[in-house]
């Protein structure tokens, strides 16, 4: 296929990465898992995705950062944890710009297909093609300047605690001082105040059932240093308990 000239295919150690340049933002897409992991719009001093430093970029090993795909299910449920479509190579099968933006569609066989329109915003849809129903999360790593200085609102006062495996009674807006693995009923909006960074995360999530909020604080995770879980925080726009039907899509937009 031939590339828009805003576009770059690139390697990334074993990986093969799309590299975008274009006047409205600055993109990174890996072909493994069609998985976003930079986004940077113009006007931005920082990305607003997270990208683990110590990422390897290894064939067959999930990503630590950007956009996962959590698809055809989500947990450890089932092996590999989080399903196979974040570890798989999908095929770029459209690319375009315009003066606004760039727009990208990847396919997984003839199971999923992804679109993406980075702009000012940004904007994923994921759209599940088989017949059989499955689950779904765009688990968003967001970058952030002090995991301690935030604030995520718009969340409701109770969650399922996946630490305890209970309902849960918690504060909204959410700060973060420990731990945090909790599965909220999806509100259309939620921002993340991120107060050492002096910005506003806006995330609208389009046909979600579920909001995951994570955070491991100072649990070893793969791919991830010691300190990693300071500068992240993940807002997930999911399909948990609400399986994914044929042809529907999920979506989610971010802008700051």
């Amino acid at each position: 296929m031939t590339l828009n000239p805003a576009l770059q295919l690139t390697q990334h150690n074993e990986l093969s990465v799309l590299e975008i340049n274009h006047p409205k933002m600055k993109a990174k897409v890996a072909l493994q898992g069609a998985q976003l992991l930079s986004w940077q719009p113009a006007q931005a001093k920082q990305d607003v995705l997270w990208l683990s430093e110590i990422e390897p970029f290894q064939n067959g090993v999930a990503i630590r950062g950007g956009v996962p795909i959590c698809y055809p299910w989500f947990g450890t449920a089932k092996a590999p944890a989080h399903g196979t479509a974040r570890i798989r190579e999908w095929t770029l099968v459209e690319n375009s710009a315009s003066a606004d933006n760039v727009r990208l569609v990847f396919v997984l066989d003839n199971e999923a297909k992804i679109k993406m329109i980075l702009g000012e915003s940004c904007e994923l849809y994921f759209t599940h093609l088989q017949a059989e129903p499955a689950q779904l999360a765009l688990h968003t790593y967001f970058n952030v300047g002090d995991i301690e200085q935030i604030e995520v609102q718009g969340l409701p006062t109770t969650c399922e605690d996946k630490l305890t495996n209970s309902q849960a009674e918690v504060p909204s807006p959410r700060i973060i001082r420990e731990s945090v693995d909790c599965i909220y009923a999806a509100q259309a909006v939620n921002f993340i105040q991120d107060f050492a960074n002096q910005r506003t995360i806006r995330i609208e999530h389009i046909n979600a059932s579920e909001t995951v909020l994570w955070n491991p604080w100072q649990k070893v995770v793969g791919g991830m240093s010691k300190t990693g879980y300071k500068t992240m925080v993940c807002v997930e726009t999911a399909r948990i308990y609400r399986l994914v039907q044929q042809n529907e899509t999920i979506g989610v937009k971010i802008s700051i």
